[in-house]
């Protein structure tokens, strides 16, 4: 699911600050395209843990009620694909139990066959995801 919100970029000492008002949350970035990369991991992360804890993201404002506070701040959209920032960044392994009869098993352990690649390749191929 791809979304764009609004964020808020002011020049400080030494790094652009970035607030994002639909999350209520900060980064920084070294330079305004290092500051629009930053925003737009901080709210990928902030909308994958929300979506763990099974919490609503909140919708994008409308930019036209989004205001940078300082003279000189710029008021920019960042496009977020939570879908697509979650297959990059959530490599955390879960284990599964599967079954496979006796003699499948036997057959992939004297081949030295990695079956847990195996499935994951497999189960890629079923679901059309490329890598």
């Amino acid at each position: 699911m791809k979304q764009a919100y609004p964020i808020v970029m002011s020049k400080g000492k030494p790094h652009i600050v970035v607030y994002i008002p639909d999350f209520d949350i900060n980064t920084q970035g070294t330079d305004y395209a290092d500051a629009m990369e930053m925003a737009r991991d901080a709210i990928g992360l902030m909308g994958i843990d929300m979506e763990d804890e099974h919490e609503e993201l909140p919708a994008p404002s409308d930019m036209g009620t989004v205001k940078g506070e300082n003279e000189g701040d710029i008021v920019t959209l960042v496009d977020v694909d939570f879908t697509e920032y979650r297959r990059r960044n959530d490599m955390r392994t879960v284990r599964r139990n599967v079954t496979l009869p006796s003699w499948l098993n036997a057959a992939a352990e004297k081949s030295g066959v990695n079956v847990s690649a195996i499935l994951q390749n497999a189960l890629k191929q079923e679901l059309h995801l490329a890598e």
